[in-house]
């Protein structure tokens, strides 16, 4: 439902916030004094095409905000803001709002994240419907149209079945388009696959190889150096005249003389002996490393073209040795369906004639359940239309059906509504023919379908915000009961905002707002206040002529 809406510098609205309530609320008013801003307002923050000469005088920009709470919204609202990378709802509240300027910017929000004008709009057919002279109706689109004869008969399993019977289709053909190809292209990408699959395959790539290479050529291609280093070193702690083992013993022999002459230095013997100890391990370990250290120019150039074969397979398969690994395998499963083209073509050609089977068969049986549930609506439709005033009036629906032919020949065309085209039409007075409700001139007359429409199907239509601007027009008497008692029945269901001049249609609403003129600080505003029993007594007597004892009882009875 629509919570709140704020409007900010829009005609004669200053800064308005309208608490909204569930059911069915009305807003009433002398003419000229600010309904439509209601309606103007939503219709901005829904997407609608921005009309600058609509900024309050002397402001520079105008702003509309409206807060919904979704937490009974069929839509798939959540993955849609998700994947259009919006903010999600918290606490279950979508916050939408709309701002532009004198000088041309325009900015829309879906809960703080700007957003483009059609994904505001695309949310905006999830949530609420306006009928009257501002158009924000789905019901008007065809396809619409042929939604709500399938919510009103429960063919949902019908129309899911269709739609998984086209997925499964649009995979086969798919497949198909990537095997149908000309000989020359098959050759080449047969040419192709298989040289990468050899090529791959040939170079038995270990996991790990790469970095185990890369060090062992690294070894390799410094082992000359290392060489040189190692013996260097060795030459230094025992194979020179002055080596370190060498000085060492005459240090040796030179504090056992010490010892000899003061035995108090025989920690210094013993430390001297530790020391010989760990050079002789260290010429060991040297000696070892360079036996080790193998000059093998062959080797190397083993190592040189393995790391130039591992670094071309990356460039041309990967970043890595699993990346080119996974290429192959990729690699080898399309080789392996295209060497076996002839064998897959017959294999999809059979299965598509059988998805198609099934698919005219599940078409024609959706078609035959509509056909049937068409007279049932359209009466339950004309009985409301006869207690909104038109008593000789017709409500009809026509279903367009492809035929098998059209079906073979264009079957791209088929989408996931079936085979139908459906078109809602209407014949208001007796004599005349039907015409679609799109070509209907009267937004009264098309308020009042809508109306009766909207009773019918009140329960499966998922549309939770009806607003309706004009119902009332060129009715009265019994008809405007009728029509305040269908808003009603719908608003048992939906959030419904009436915009009315008729006492009849305002008295059984639950909520009651009034728009009025005032003059402040030498300005004109409009505002809109909730009236509570009182205040709605004398707003309905306004409405019903004046404020005479007489009608302020009528009122009263209205509103019992």
């Amino acid at each position: 439902m629509l919570t709140t809406l704020r409007i900010k510098n829009l005609a004669l609205v200053a800064d308005l916030t309208l608490e909204l309530e569930s059911g069915y609320n009305v807003i009433t008013g002398e003419t000229g004094a600010g309904k439509s801003i209601l309606i103007g307002a939503l219709n901005l923050v829904l997407g609608e095409r921005a009309d600058r000469t609509l900024i309050r005088s002397g402001s520079d920009s105008c702003s509309v905000e409206a807060v919904f709470d979704v937490s009974k919204l069929k839509a798939p609202l959540d993955s849609f803001l998700d994947e259009n990378g919006l903010e999600p709802c918290e606490d279950r509240q979508l916050v939408l709002k709309r701002t532009f300027t004198s000088a041309g910017a325009n900015r829309q929000f879906v809960n703080g994240s700007p957003t483009t004008l059609n994904t505001l709009t695309a949310i905006g057919e999830w949530l609420v419907d306006i009928h009257g002279p501002h158009e924000h109706q789905s019901l008007l689109n065809t396809s619409r149209q042929l939604d709500l004869l399938d919510a009103f008969g429960k063919f949902e399993d019908e129309r899911e079945n269709f739609k998984s019977l086209l997925r499964k289709r649009a995979a086969l053909e798919s497949e198909k388009a990537a095997l149908i190809i000309d000989e020359k292209t098959y050759a080449q990408q047969l040419d192709l696959l298989r040289f990468q699959v050899n090529e791959i395959t040939a170079a038995r790539l270990q996991a790990g190889e790469e970095e185990q290479v890369e060090q062992e050529h690294h070894r390799a291609s410094n082992a000359a150096k290392l060489l040189q280093l190692s013996q260097a070193a060795l030459d230094l702690l025992s194979e020179s005249e002055n080596s370190l083992l060498t000085q060492a013993g005459v240090m040796g022999r030179t504090l056992q003389e010490l010892q000899r002459v003061d035995p108090s230095a025989a920690p210094l013997v013993r430390s001297q002996e530790q020391a010989i100890s760990v050079l002789r391990d260290l010429q060991a370990e040297l000696r070892h490393y360079a036996d080790k250290v193998e000059v093998d120019p062959a080797r190397l150039q083993e190592l040189d073209e393995r790391l130039n074969l591992i670094h071309s397979l990356k460039r041309k398969y990967g970043g890595n040795v699993a990346e080119i690994v996974a290429f192959g395998e990729e690699a080898r499963g399309k080789l392996q369906t295209l060497e076996q083209r002839d064998a897959e073509l017959a294999r999809i050609n059979a299965e598509l004639q059988k998805i198609e089977a099934e698919l005219w068969s599940a078409g024609q049986a959706l078609s035959a359940k509509r056909r049937k549930a068409i007279p049932l609506l359209s009466k339950a439709v004309s009985k409301q239309l006869a207690d909104l005033g038109f008593k000789q009036s017709r409500f009809e629906i026509s279903l367009a059906t492809m035929e098998q032919t059209e079906f073979k020949n264009h079957a791209s065309r088929i989408t996931h509504h079936g085979f139908d085209t459906a078109e809602f039409q209407f014949a208001p007075n007796p004599g005349e023919p039907a015409r679609p409700l799109r070509a209907i001139a009267s937004s009264g007359e098309l308020a009042r379908v809508m109306l009766a429409i909207k009773t019918v199907l009140a329960t499966e239509d998922q549309v939770p915000v009806l607003v309706f601007d004009e119902v009332d027009a060129n009715v009265g008497g019994e008809t405007a009961n009728a029509v305040g008692e269908k808003m009603r029945q719908i608003a048992r269901n939906r959030q419904v905002l009436c915009i009315t001049h008729l006492p009849q249609v305002a008295a059984p609403a639950s909520t009651h707002y009034v728009a009025t003129k005032q003059v402040k600080a030498g300005r004109t505003i409009s505002e809109i206040t909730l009236l509570d029993g009182e205040e709605r007594v004398t707003e309905l007597a306004r409405m019903l002529g004046g404020q005479s004892e007489a009608a302020r009882k009528h009122a009263e009875a209205l509103l019992k």
